[in-house]
């Protein structure tokens, strides 16, 4: 029994990762990142796993949480609560963004061509897992996840066949003697 319930526990733990990491942020069109740093603390503090899903433009808002790159081009991205709207001198949108632990805004303003989306949603702990691994080795331990559940369901479903199978043999043995 308590075998039984710990198994049930594994794999809801696992299926709730695989979705919020993976199977969601696929579906939605959304990116898994991770909080390398202390500058979102307390909302974000490092090894969180945040989803960024992309956000027009024009409803990026004071208090926005956005994911952008530092420069347009670079892979490095920050993810900064928006703090000011406003325009430059070609008239371009431009968002003042300050980390929630930082003591004044960032120097540089982002553009929009900079923003990769919003934070949709996010899970502690999780981005740290993240981090240990290269891209090839999360596909493949997502390709193990999904494996080990069908097993697990197959197992489930056939031992389940196998119960229900009994009393019949039983009850046509009982008949035919």
């Amino acid at each position: 029994m308590a075998l039984g319930a710990m198994s049930w526990l594994v794999l809801v733990a696992a299926l709730g990762i695989v979705l919020a990491a993976v199977l969601v942020p696929r579906v939605a069109g959304a990116t898994p990142m991770t909080v390398l740093t202390g500058s979102m603390t307390p909302a974000y503090p490092a090894g969180t796993l945040v989803v960024v899903r992309p956000l027009p433009e024009e409803e990026i808002g004071v208090g926005t949480v956005i994911t952008f790159q530092l420069r347009s081009g670079d892979p490095t991205m920050v993810t900064h609560r928006v703090v000011g709207v406003g325009y430059d001198g070609a008239g371009e949108r431009v968002f003042t963004t300050q980390g929630d632990s930082n003591e004044s805004a960032d120097a540089a303003s982002v553009r929009g061509v900079q923003v990769r989306g919003e934070v949709w949603y996010a899970v502690p702990w999780l981005g740290r897992l993240n981090i240990l691994f290269s891209a090839d080795q999360h596909e493949l331990m997502t390709r193990i996840a999904a494996g080990g559940c069908f097993a697990y369901a197959l197992g489930v479903a056939v031992r389940g066949w196998r119960r229900r199978s009994r009393p019949r043999r039983r009850a046509l043995a009982g008949a035919v003697a």
